[in-house]
């Protein structure tokens, strides 16, 4: 039997170093006016961030993403949302922490591409 994956709240607390800067540079509607969620629950996954005006998912990924056994799994939960009508951003996890201009800029031009397709 497989282990339940952890509830948001509990991941809201165990935030990487990166999930934390990012939130502080997405609460608030500081990006193009739009309200993130962090550690949001969506089907059976829960995302590093979501923004459901702009129905844009943002992970982090830092260095267990390259292993096989986590690619498979992050291909599989990128399906799953891309199914949803959802579109994926997936960064290195120092981005945010090395250069955070780079980071709103990557996040605001998916934003921008997301609300065209809606």
């Amino acid at each position: 039997m497989t282990k339940p994956p952890p509830r948001p709240r509990e991941l809201r607390k165990q935030r990487t170093p990166a999930e934390t800067a990012a939130w502080w540079l997405l609460r608030n509607r500081q990006v193009l006016g739009l309200k993130f969620r962090r550690q949001c629950p969506l089907g059976r996954f829960v995302v590093d961030f979501y923004c459901s005006e702009a129905r844009l998912v943002i992970e982090f990924d830092g260095s267990v993403h390259s292993q096989p056994s986590q690619m498979r799994k992050d291909r599989a939960k990128d399906g799953f949302l891309r199914l949803l009508g959802l579109r994926v951003l997936r960064l290195p996890n120092g981005l945010v922490l090395e250069d955070p201009e780079a980071f709103c800029s990557k996040v605001s031009e998916a934003v921008g591409e997301s609300l065209k397709k809606i």
